[in-house]
C-alpha cells in the first residue's frame, strides 16, 4: 500500500480498533497488520499522540501472560473525533472513485 495513503487513513483505523474493545500496543500492531503493512514504530507514536490529544486514555492491567500492558481505550471525544474523520474519510472515498470512474482507467486495467 502506498505509504501516503497508509499514512491519511492509520489514525482512523486505530480509532475503530479501540472502539471496538480496548486494546494494548501489539493487539494494535497486529490487527491493523491484518489490513495494511504497519509495525510497532507507527503504531506507538500514533498512540501516544492520540492520548496526549485526549482521544484516547492508555491504562495498565494485569497480563496472565507476563508483565502489566498498557491498554488503550477512546473517549468520549474520541468517539466525536472518529465520527468526524469517518464522515470526512467517506466524502473522499466518495469523491476519489467518482473521479476514478470518470477517467475510464478502470477500464484500461
Amino acid at each position: 500500500m502506498n505509504t501516503q495513503f497508509k499514512k491519511g487513513v492509520l489514525e482512523l483505523v486505530v480509532l475503530l480498533a479501540i472502539r471496538e474493545k480496548d486494546k494494548y500496543g501489539y493487539q494494535l500492531v497486529s490487527e491493523v497488520g491484518t489490513m495494511m503493512d504497519v509495525n510497532e514504530g507507527t503504531i506507538y507514536p500514533l498512540l501516544k499522540r492520540l492520548v496526549n490529544d485526549r482521544y484516547c486514555e492508555a491504562y495498565l492491567a494485569r497480563s496472565a501472560e507476563g508483565p502489566a500492558r498498557k491498554y488503550y481505550r477512546i473517549t468520549a471525544a474520541g468517539l466525536t473525533y472518529l465520527k468526524i474523520l469517518t464522515g470526512e474519510w467517506l466524502a473522499f472515498a466518495r469523491t476519489v472513485n467518482g473521479y476514478i470512474k470518470e477517467s475510464g482507467i478502470n477500464d484500461q486495467i
